[in-house]
């Protein structure tokens, strides 16, 4: 497969290569052994097209892309200001190419990259500002950059494995709703037609299932008008942030699936911290950054840990006491505090938890799937029994 590589080296700045390579990573191995700084690969067959659409559907800045990248620019040894400039100079996407453009007019009037991005909120959230402003303490900003991204990678890839065990449920359920419309707005008005004579000696469960078909079958528009008003409701429902926050409070309230919800913003309120703490951002700092990532009750006790920690308590102490631990973590907490890298125990723990809800959706999903797949039978194989129950009682009195 040929892939086309952006690339930057001192001679020539940033230029264009063409690399036939069987991955990615191998063409981004290549580059780098001829002495280039590669920092964006796309494989030919994607064309430009397919990269503007996907542009134009994201319609923002892309922070992980610009980490990476500036990641790579200055472990080749680029000044931060360079490296930026660098980037903004190859930037076809007009969103992250404006961002950068006011990015380096802040650094050219004189701040500093954390405060510079401190200004632009909108693509900067405030704990990356702080991993920045932190490791501008260090002078090592590359090395906090390669951690957000291995942060950001790490919750993508839990965020991907719950979607991916949604989708064939979800395709499942929607195959079988719509093959049991077209059973009950199709084929059984066809069948009650049949029936029509003898409609007093059907059973009753089969004469109330040719009811329904006659009535969808005579009112098609309006039924159809129905189920697009509960299909739009049901997006606007998920789009409108009052309802969605309904909806996670019924999820929150449901035995087991509330435990693990609280489990994963646990995991991602670590990992954060994790990160926060190894870039060298004080604890209360940290606190003070994080409440975003969790549901309003876990804010509050966030809320109470924080004080707790001004009041001296230990860090795994006032998350136990605020009710912000498992058994778990609450011992390998305390074990990072004795020894001195907390921050590093808490990435820890967060993977442990991480793997522990890969695990039950796992489990869950080769529960699931079986279950919904017998409901569906059930349901399309009861349609067709009482379409066909009438058929088996004349043939049983023929005989």
């Amino acid at each position: 497969m040929r892939f086309n590589l952006k690339v930057h080296s001192e001679s020539t700045g940033v230029s264009t290569l063409q690399i036939e390579a069987a991955s990615a990573d191998e063409a981004m191995r290549q580059a780098q052994s001829q002495g280039l700084v590669p920092f964006a690969v796309e494989a030919e067959g994607e064309g430009d097209l397919f990269a503007s659409m996907t542009r134009r559907r994201k319609g923002r800045f892309s922070l992980l892309l610009f980490s990476q990248q500036l990641m790579a620019l200055l472990e080749a040894g680029m000044n931060l200001v360079g490296a930026i400039e660098t980037l903004s100079e190859k930037e076809a996407s007009p969103e992250m190419k404006a961002v950068l453009k006011q990015l380096l007019d802040r650094l050219y009037a004189g701040q500093t990259c954390s405060d510079a991005m401190a200004n632009l909120p909108d693509s900067f959230p405030p704990f990356y500002v702080a991993t920045i402003r932190a490791s501008e303490r260090s002078g090592d900003i590359a090395e906090s950059l390669r951690r957000y991204v291995i942060y950001q990678s790490q919750i993508e890839d839990l965020r991907k494995k719950v979607i991916s065990s949604m989708i064939y449920p979800v395709l499942l359920l929607v195959a079988g709703s719509l093959v049991t419309l077209f059973l009950l707005g199709y084929v059984v008005p066809k069948f009650s037609r049949i029936y029509e004579d003898r409609a007093t000696s059907l059973p009753f469960l089969s004469r109330v299932l040719m009811q329904w078909g006659q009535a969808i079958s005579h009112h098609g528009l309006e039924f159809l008008a129905v189920v697009i008003l509960m299909v739009g409701l049901l997006i606007w429902g998920i789009l409108h942030p009052a309802v969605r926050r309904w909806g996670w409070r019924q999820l929150w309230a449901m035995p087991g699936i509330g435990d693990k919800l609280r489990l994963y913003q646990l995991a991602r309120l670590y990992r954060t911290l994790g990160m926060l703490l190894r870039g060298g951002t004080p604890i209360v700092g940290a606190l003070e950054l994080v409440p975003g990532l969790l549901s309003l009750s876990l804010r509050d006790q966030l809320k109470q840990a924080t004080i707790l920690i001004r009041e001296g308590r230990a860090l795994s102490e006032a998350l136990h006491v605020s009710g912000l631990t498992t058994n778990v973590s609450h011992r390998m907490l305390h074990v990072g505090e004795q020894s001195g890298r907390m921050g590093e125990m808490m990435e820890r723990v967060a993977a442990f938890q991480d793997d522990e809800i890969a695990r039950w959706i796992d489990l869950f999903t080769k529960v699931f799937e079986p279950v919904l797949m017998a409901f569906i039978g059930v349901m399309v194989g009861g349609v067709v029994i009482l379409m066909y129950m009438p058929i088996f009682e004349l043939a049983g009195n023929i005989q």
